[in-house]
């Protein structure tokens, strides 16, 4: 390669603008392989990163955040046996824990956190699905193992998680329900859930139109907070599964041990964190690339286009909660 530098966004404090810069371009060590970005994905954990505000999941800085990725391998590192300089990969791979984010024009990942690209996806529908897809599937399939026939209900059904766990839950053949406000009833329902809106339901109430009082087989919480406690109520006593990507308060576990129900926190970002697991990311990606190329997920995506030099305003629409999908910076 004749040019050793590329294009990056740095972020130099916490709740600062970033800074638009030519870099060193890094080069991939054993293990890893050089992307050339296309897409990155955003996410509100990219937003309170960016704030400062994600106490789990610091970013040393000066940093490069971007936590999803989408782009072509243009050289591999040494170990590296499953891929070759060409292919058209994505995953989550950094933007966390030291680990460089696709903010940039090239990143070094770690060969264990990508998998091939579904080949009838966009790069930018492809940067949007990591996250929201590992997560889902980790709280759905791993820890509650879905199965056709059960009544699933996701809290936050338009959300990057949400959206991913409705078009999982409906491919495992399950009759899934999901809450958001009324803005959002015409893309819940194209996702394939029946919409609750929870500011006009009490959740007694659509406990008992929906389940006949039994209550719901999982309830996947996306939302945190007094969510999770509605969750606790909604979830079908002795052998029901409440899962949360957003556990992270103070609740009583009273109305779910007195139901004899089981609760199961998901944190997808340990692999990163750790370094542990990170094979197993790939192998969820891998499964998120056979439902795409089956026409069983896709990502609903804000029709506007960002590009390094305006992701500032990209991630300004996360943060005031006005993106109708989810946004993607092209680089």
């Amino acid at each position: 390669m004749k040019n050793d530098h590329m294009h990056a966004l740095i972020l130099e404090n916490y709740g600062d603008p970033f800074v638009y810069a030519q870099i060193d371009r890094p080069k991939p060590d054993h293990g890893e392989v050089l992307v050339r970005v296309k897409a990155s994905g955003l996410n509100p954990l990219d937003a309170k990163i960016k704030a400062g505000q994600a106490e789990l999941v610091k970013q040393p800085l000066p940093a490069i955040l971007g936590i999803d990725m989408a782009g072509i391998v243009v050289e591999v590192g040494e170990g590296v046996t499953g891929f070759a300089p060409g292919d058209k990969v994505y995953g989550m791979t950094g933007g966390v824990a030291g680990l460089q984010g696709s903010l940039a024009e090239y990143v070094a990942v770690d060969a264990e956190l990508i998998a091939r690209k579904p080949v009838n996806l966009t790069m930018r529908e492809a940067a949007a699905i990591p996250l929201g897809f590992i997560t889902a599937w980790e709280g759905l399939v791993d820890k509650a193992k879905v199965f056709a026939g059960q009544k699933v209900l996701i809290h936050g059904g338009s959300g990057g998680v949400g959206q991913m766990a409705i078009q999982i839950a409906v491919a495992f053949g399950a009759d899934v329900y999901a809450t958001d406000n009324d803005g959002k009833k015409a893309v819940v329902e194209w996702l394939g859930a029946t919409y609750i809106d929870y500011e006009t339901m009490s959740v007694a109430q659509y406990v008992d139109n929906y389940t006949h009082r039994a209550g719901f087989d999982i309830v996947f919480d996306t939302v945190g907070g007094a969510t999770l406690d509605a969750s606790f109520e909604a979830v079908k006593p002795i052998d029901g599964h409440v899962i949360s990507s957003l556990g992270w308060g103070s609740h009583s576990l009273a109305p779910l041990s007195s139901k004899g129900a089981t609760y199961s926190g998901v944190f997808t970002l340990l692999p990163m964190l750790t370094g542990m697991g990170r094979e197993h990311h790939a192998a969820i990606l891998r499964e998120a690339t056979r439902m795409a190329e089956a026409g069983q997920i896709l990502p609903l995506l804000d029709p506007r286009h960002f590009h390094l030099q305006t992701a500032e305003q990209a991630h300004t629409l996360i943060v005031n909660r006005t993106a109708t999908g989810k946004i993607v910076v092209e680089i």
